[in-house]
This record gives structure tokens, C-alpha cells and sequence, in this order.
């Protein structure tokens, strides 16, 4: 049994889901994910890199509660960790009307920066990252080259894949609909140091 760490590209992961099968499956325990996709391993530490919705209260208010409930059902199992979106004006060229973009920035170095320090550390001897973003194929390959004992290997959201990832693993593999299907969090989420209750978003319903 090997020590596993899963690294979660939560931007990644909600557009693949949410392209593939809607609001369905984005309840999701990361946790119980992470444990059905790696069974034979054990799992230390999930770590969510995402950002906080802009300029959406509705969508801000859905992502805080999923926030809330991660740590409260999965307690110190699951960490958070967050970048930020930063407003860009993009101007249409054919008309000249202008309007705000909101752009993720952080994630993917972040993501990076925790894989290599924790295979520098020996935090674990496994690493599952739950992403297909190419850019995290440097850090891929610095992580490998500082501990070449290290099982590293990516699970790609739906409709979302990398060539550059599964050539330097080829042990990356695709989620399918039953995992997401069956790692959902309950309805209602009980904190069970403060007691409060957490609800899943009627709109995630």
C-alpha cells in the first residue's frame, strides 16, 4: 500500500463536469473520489486549488457552501488552497463594444509548486492529479527527476484529456460518470465542530 496524495484542479474539473453532465455530480466528495480512483493506496491529503467566483453572488454563495462542506466532512483530509480571478476588458474588434472578463490565475502554479515540494519532502510515495491542464507537465517532469521512485499519474475530468500529460504518464486514465456518480457528498453536511449545516445547492440538485 502506498502513501497518496491527490492534487484537484477544481477550475478543471467544474467545467468538465459541468460540459459533460450539467449540475449533476458538482456535490462532490473529493475524498471518497480520490479513494475509488487509487483503492490499493492510502490516501493522506487531498489538496483543492481553486479560486473565489467574481462577480456572480449567486454562483459565489454555491461555491461557498461546497467550501464549507469539503473540510466538514472530510475534516483535516482535505485542504483548500486558493488563487484568485483577476478582471481583464477585452474589446471586440468588428464593433468596438467592450465588457469585463473575468481570467482564474494561480491555480496551475500552485498546484505545481505543492507537487514538487511534496515529492521533494516525501510527503507521500504517490501522487494522483485530477486535472488535464498541459501546463502542469514541467512540474511533472521535475517532480519525476527529483524522485524517480515517485508513481505519479493523471485523471482526467470529462471532455477534458492532455496528450503531453499521458505521454509522461502513461498511467492517466479518464473518470467515468459511475465514480463521479457515486462520490457525492450528502445532502446535508453537519460540521461537527460548530454544529452548523451545510445544504447542497437547490441548482446542483
Amino acid at each position: 500500500m502506498s502513501e497518496l496524495i491527490a492534487y484537484v484542479d477544481g477550475f478543471n474539473l467544474y467545467h468538465g463536469l459541468h460540459a459533460k453532465y450539467g449540475r449533476r455530480f458538482l456535490w462532490l466528495d473529493l475524498e471518497k473520489l480520490a479513494r475509488s480512483l487509487r483503492p490499493r493506496d492510502q490516501l493522506v491529503k487531498v489538496k483543492y486549488f481553486t479560486a473565489s467566483v467574481m462577480n456572480d453572488p449567486g454562483a459565489l454563495s454555491r461555491q461557498d457552501a461546497y467550501l464549507q462542506a469539503l473540510p466538514a466532512h472530510s475534516g483535516d483530509t482535505v485542504e483548500i488552497i486558493k488563487g484568485r480571478y483577476q478582471a481583464k476588458q477585452k474589446i471586440c474588434r468588428q464593433c468596438g463594444s467592450n465588457w469585463t472578463h473575468y481570467e482564474e490565475k494561480e491555480t496551475d502554479v500552485n498546484i505545481a509548486v505543492s507537487l514538487v515540494a511534496d515529492v521533494a519532502t516525501k510527503a507521500a510515495a504517490s501522487a494522483l492529479i485530477i486535472s488535464a491542464d498541459s501546463d502542469l507537465t514541467p512540474a511533472v517532469r521535475t517532480a519525476k527527476s527529483l524522485a524517480p521512485g515517485t508513481h505519479i499519474m493523471a485523471a482526467f475530468p470529462p471532455k477534458r484529456f492532455s496528450n503531453e500529460l499521458k505521454t509522461l504518464m502513461p498511467a492517466s486514465f479518464p473518470i467515468g460518470r459511475a465514480k463521479f456518480a457515486g462520490a457525492q457528498l450528502p445532502d446535508e453536511v453537519t460540521d461537527p465542530v460548530t454544529g452548523h449545516t451545510i445544504g447542497r445547492p437547490a441548482k446542483w440538485t
